[in-house]
This record gives structure tokens, C-alpha cells and sequence, in this order.
């Protein structure tokens, strides 16, 4: 098997030489002067592998991912123990500038057979993944499954379809939840259309640490210290949890790459017990969308967290017009996350919307014309007690931790709570307008 090389950069010209003198399985195709030629001639589908001997300082873990995307394995040389650190952190091979010929191609060999496949790939269907390529960390909730089995924090999703069905209430509200039994909990804002979790909570937003993380996670030197240093700590009177705030304008979207936010939330697995992420609600793969295959996606960030996530729970509103979105959403999701196993809360659950005994009329409608994901929960609609919180830029737990809303959203994760529940959450209610 032959395997086309690209390399860049003038330093070892004779290490070039010696590859080409091997007549073995790597031949070098061209040679580029600066690494945006190498990324063009990558993308064109001229080669496999790409060795880059000069500037490998400038190779981020988005870049990687991308020439990864169409079937290129990547190889740098250096000399420096920290680089060397950094580009296997990112997904690069490395290797000593002094390294033999042969070796080198022993290297390139191993790397593109990592890689995998023969010859660029093909652009996966629309919705299947956030980015059509591998990134540095395994996708999907097996792997993401085995990582917090081994003792590693869990990655808690939160979607739901277009329509404000109330994602970043939950989002905010678990988090705030899981913090209070204990748990170290990262939150984290990766809504690429519309951040709110920062001005919810009341702080402030100007940092967008999420994109800070990124950029840093992106050069390959975001270290589980820095991330906390990023990330804003929320004190409650009940724990203590931190915020990755979102960005602060849409147009900012670029900012979160796939690759990159993989290993933030990598690293989050590394200091927090569990970590809540509230996505955006588009889950449309964009890529067919640009014919440059480099560009960044809009919905990356979403796609991403879903296919990380150890648990996803998906929001829908429960009234006429949020429930077929709700359905038509799953669909959505199934198509773009194959292996999900999405917990399903119908919120805004109301009487005037759904008639007596809306629980009982929501789940028997789901079961004759709903999908087969079965309900998991409902959260009862409580205008005021959310207006209060949000005036207030606190939890519910804080503004209002009586309140029926708050208790149906820890029973979502707090299993001593689910195994206590004995009438649903309109009876609570009633029974509390009635001491009133």
C-alpha cells in the first residue's frame, strides 16, 4: 500500500530525501512552503499524511480534526517535551526532529492505519455527527459511558426543539440540584444561538468563558486548573457549582468547535462529578451547507454535547403546539445521535392547555400517537415562581424551594426524591392552594 505524503517546512529537506530513497510504502506527493498550502493540498484529496517539520506550534485540535475529516493522519516533529505534550493532546503523532527516515515512515504508517479507511471520506449523512471526521476524544455515549465508569464525571445533556420549551431552566435548575446533595457540578452554556444561563443566574457575561475554554482547549494547553479558573463559581445556600457562561453574541458561533469543545469537556469530566450542558436547539449538520470542507459549524456545539452526553433529557412544552414539535424533535435527534436514549419531560404542564388531569391526558395521548420514548417526567407550569427566580438571577431552589416546579425537577435526578413521590405534582399544587 502506497501512502501519499505532504510535508511542510525547509528544516530537514534531507529527512524528505531519505523517504523518498526508502522506495517503500510512504512517497512524499509535494512539498509546501507554508502550512495553508499543506491544508489545501490535504483538502484537495492529494495525500494521507502530513508531516509537518516547521511550525508545528501552529496546528490546533480544530485543524487536526479537519484534515482527520478527510482521511488525513498528521505527524509533526519537534524537539520540545511540552509541544511534544500539547500535539498528542490534540490528536497529532510526534516525533524528534533527529528521527530516522525509516522510522518516521513506520510512523506516518501507523498513524494513517490509526486513522483508518482508504482514502479521504465520504460526508456522512446530514445529522449524524457534529463534525464528519474523528475528533482527539471519542465520540458517543459508549465511550463517554465507559469514561465515567471508570470513576470519571458524567456529562448530563439538555435539548428540546425550537418554541422556548424551558432548556435552560432545567439545565440550570439539575445543576443546582445535583450541587446541593454535594456533587462538584460544572455547568456549562453551549447554546450557540442563544446563551442565557449567564443572565439567568445574574452574572456577568462579558468573559463567555465557554469560548475562552475553547480557544484554549483548541491550542491544546487547557489544563483541568485552568478551567476552573475560567469558569464562574456559583455559591448557593445549598452548594456551590461552576458556570461555563455562553457566548455573548450569536455571531461569536465559530468560536465553538467541535473538536475544541470535546476537550473542554474532557477536561470537565476531570474536576466536576457531573457536568450539565444546555444545547442549543437546532440539530441541522451544516456541513452540506459550505464547500469548504474546513469551515466550522454553526451546530457542532450542539451535535457534540449530545453525542458525549451520558444522559440526555430532552424538554419538550406540553401544549398543542409543543408536543407535535416535541415528537417531530426526537425524530431529529434519533437521526443525528443513533445510540441516544433520550429521557423525555413534558414542562409548562397546565390545565388550561391540556384539560383535567393533564398528566393522565398527556401520557395516554403519548402512548396512542407519540413516538415509543416513553415520558419520563412532567413539570407542572408556575409562571410566578420562575419570574421570581429570574428577577432575582438565583435557582429555584433559593427563590422558592417549596415549590412543586423545583421538586419535580430534582426528582429528575435525585433518586431519593423520585422514590418518595407518591401524587403528582398537581395534587401538591392543589393541596397547597387549599392551605393557602
Amino acid at each position: 500500500m502506497n501512502i501519499p505524503v505532504v510535508t511542510v517546512g525547509h528544516a530537514r529537506d534531507d529527512l524528505v530525501g531519505g523517504l523518498e530513497r526508502l522506495h517503500g510504502p510512504v512517497s512524499v506527493v509535494r512539498r509546501c512552503g507554508e502550512l495553508a498550502e499543506l491544508l489545501a493540498a490535504c483538502q484537495s484529496g492529494l495525500a494521507r499524511a502530513a508531516v509537518v517539520a516547521d511550525g508545528s506550534e501552529e496546528l490546533t485540535a480544530s485543524m487536526v480534526d479537519r484534515l482527520s475529516a478527510v482521511g488525513v493522519a498528521v505527524v509533526a516533529l519537534t524537539d520540545s517535551g511540552a509541544e511534544m505534550t500539547r500535539l498528542h493532546g490534540i490528536g497529532v503523532a510526534a516525533e524528534l526532529r533527529a528521527v530516522d527516515p525509516a522510522a518516521l515512515a513506520l510512523r506516518i504508517s501507523a498513524a494513517v492505519a490509526q486513522l483508518g479507511g482508504a482514502g479521504p471520506r465520504p460526508h456522512l449523512a446530514a445529522g449524524k455527527f457534529a463534525d464528519p471526521g474523528p475528533s482527539p476524544l471519542p465520540a458517543g455515549p459508549g465511550p463517554a459511558s465507559a469514561a465515567a465508569a471508570a470513576g470519571r464525571g458524567t456529562i448530563i445533556a439538555v435539548w428540546g426543539p425550537c418554541g422556548s420549551p424551558g432548556r435552560s431552566l432545567v439545565a440550570a435548575n439539575i445543576a443546582g440540584e445535583l450541587a446541593a446533595e454535594g456533587k462538584s457540578v460544572m455547568l456549562v452554556d453551549a447554546d450557540s444561538y442563544g446563551a442565557s444561563i449567564a443572565a439567568m443566574l445574574g452574572l456577568l457575561d462579558e468573559a463567555a468563558g465557554l469560548a475562552q475554554a475553547c480557544r484554549l482547549a483548541d491550542q491544546g494547553v487547557l489544563e483541568p486548573d485552568a478551567l476552573l479558573k475560567i469558569a464562574t463559581p456559583l455559591a448557593t445556600g445549598a452548594g456551590t457549582l461552576h458556570v461555563l457562561t455562553g457566548i455573548t453574541r450569536s455571531d461569536r458561533w465559530t468560536e465553538l468547535r467541535a473538536a475544541a469543545l470535546s476537550l473542554v469537556l474532557e477536561r470537565a469530566r476531570d474536576v466536576a462529578a457531573v457536568t450539565v450542558i444546555d444545547t442549543g436547539f437546532c440539530l441541522e449538520a451544516d456541513e452540506e451547507l459550505s464547500f469548504d470542507t474546513m469551515a466550522p459549524r454553526r451546530n457542532a456545539a450542539t451535535l457534540r454535547s449530545l453525542e458525549l452526553a451520558d444522559t440526555i433529557f430532552v424538554v419538550g412544552a406540553a401544549d398543542s403546539i409543543g408536543v407535535p414539535r416535541l415528537v417531530r424533535g426526537l425524530a431529529e435527534l434519533a437521526a443525528a445521535v443513533p445510540d441516544a436514549a433520550p429521557r423525555v419531560v413534558l414542562n409548562k404542564v397546565r390545565p388550561s392547555s391540556v384539560g383535567r388531569s393533564p398528566e393522565r391526558q398527556l401520557r395516554e395521548a403519548w402512548e396512542r400517537y407519540g413516538p415509543a420514548v416513553p415520558l419520563s417526567a412532567f413539570l407542572p407550569a408556575d409562571p410566578d415562581v420562575c419570574d421570581a427566580a429570574l428577577l432575582a438571577g438565583s435557582l429555584l431552589l433559593e427563590a422558592h424551594p417549596e415549590s412543586p416546579l423545583r421538586k419535580s425537577i430534582a426528582r429528575l435526578v435525585c433518586a431519593t426524591d423520585q422514590q418518595k413521590r407518591k401524587t403528582s405534582v398537581f395534587t401538591a399544587t392543589a393541596k397547597r392552594r387549599a392551605k393557602g
